[in-house]
């Protein structure tokens, strides 16, 4: 495999592998360091089936599955991720996925189906590196705090919409709000992250409403610094697998009325401390 670093702090297109071939044992766990290493991996004309990319996924471990979003035929595993001009994208503030979940994913494994003919990037920003970009004293301060993140903050648009509460009554019943560390440790590298994002975090705990939300703001803009951040290019058949521990991502809005759709397979994580 090729590896081609795409930004200074994190992203990496690889090359030199066939994902709708036969990848082997030995390729999944360079395939694993690779993300671990540069956070966010794309591969570029990887024309996988529904099959192939539910392999590729399970080859990080247990998959989960998401409680309000449909699903590929046969692949419960595989949600649908589709912008139309009768129905736009709802998505458009940075976050972490589905960190509304006791364990949220360790990562996401997304492929692209239809893309647009202009538009449509998308941006990932490290969590590690703005982690780093704290100075002591303020790290210091974030890791003795935890924060509150929950489904019905996130989803609270569509919860809005007619009929949305019913439709989404059994999602908001089975998915309570969650409690994590506003720094998490990285299981793997063992590095520090931010672990807080605008589309599921509601408030610290601890700290008066007016407090939490200064600093929550704060870190809101910190962690989208231009200098922490990567950009990749959509085309049919690309792959991109991120790291969810440690990274946010940011869908760009700017394709409509274009018809966009991706198929995003999350992998299970671990109870962040």
């Amino acid at each position: 495999m090729q590896i081609k670093p795409i930004a200074g702090a994190l992203g990496a297109e690889i090359s030199g592998i066939d994902l709708t071939g036969d990848v082997t044992a030995e390729d999944y766990r360079a395939i694993r360091a690779l993300l671990v290493e540069h956070e966010v991996i794309f591969f570029r004309n990887q024309d996988v089936s529904p099959a192939q990319q539910h392999a590729l996924a399970s080859s990080f471990g247990p998959l989960q599955t998401h409680p309000a979003y449909a699903t590929v035929e046969g692949f419960p595993e595989i949600t649908i991720l589709e912008s139309t001009a009768d129905k736009p994208s709802k998505i458009e503030c940075w976050h972490s996925d589905m960190t509304f979940r006791l364990h949220p994913p360790m990562g996401t494994v997304l492929r692209s189906r239809v893309i647009p003919e202009k538009g449509g990037d998308t941006l990932w920003s490290s969590m590690t590196s703005a982690y780093d970009g704290l100075s002591p004293q303020m790290q210091a301060f974030l890791g003795e705090l935890s924060a509150v993140h929950d489904f019905a903050f996130g989803f609270k648009e569509s919860l809005a919409e007619e009929g949305g509460p019913e439709r989404l009554a059994k999602a908001v019943a089975d998915n309570p709000p969650v409690t994590h560390p506003v720094i998490r440790t990285h299981p793997e590298s063992g590095k520090k992250v931010i672990f807080v994002n605008p589309l599921f975090t509601t408030h610290i705990l601890g700290l008066p409403a007016d407090e939490s939300s200064a600093i929550l703001a704060f870190l809101y803009q910190h962690n989208t610094t231009a200098e922490y951040t990567c950009r990749f290019a959509w085309e049919a058949d690309c792959i991109a697998i991120w790291d969810n521990r440690s990274t946010q991502h940011k869908p760009i809005n700017d394709y409509f009325p274009a018809h966009r759709r991706l198929e995003r397979i999350v992998i299970d994580g671990d109870k962040p401390y």
